[in-house]
């Protein structure tokens, strides 16, 4: 089963009592630190979750799946996330 925003947004009603549309708020407040502080190139560590990081990818060469041409794939900036070790743990037993 996915754990969707929806039902991350309804288990925050659920567990604090905020009304449906302020645990939304809330939560995409959340979210929207999340992506302004990677955008700005800073880390975000949550102590017993993990760290969310920005990686960049360098140039390389690649090929067209359908055609079997040659491309080179632009250099680009991608998302990460580490999970911490008690969060590995808990995942593991």
């Amino acid at each position: 089963m996915t754990l969707t925003k929806e039902d991350m947004i309804k288990s925050i009603h659920d567990q604090i009592g905020f009304r449906q549309n302020r645990s939304g708020d809330i939560f995409e407040s959340f979210l929207e630190i999340i992506k302004q502080s990677l955008e700005n190139g800073e880390e975000v560590v949550i102590s017993g979750f993990g760290k969310f990081y920005v990686n960049n990818k360098n140039a390389r060469r690649g090929r067209n799946p359908h055609t079997g041409e040659g491309i080179m794939i632009a250099s680009r900036k991608i998302a990460m996330f580490k999970a911490s070790s008690v969060l590995r743990d808990k995942i593991n037993g």
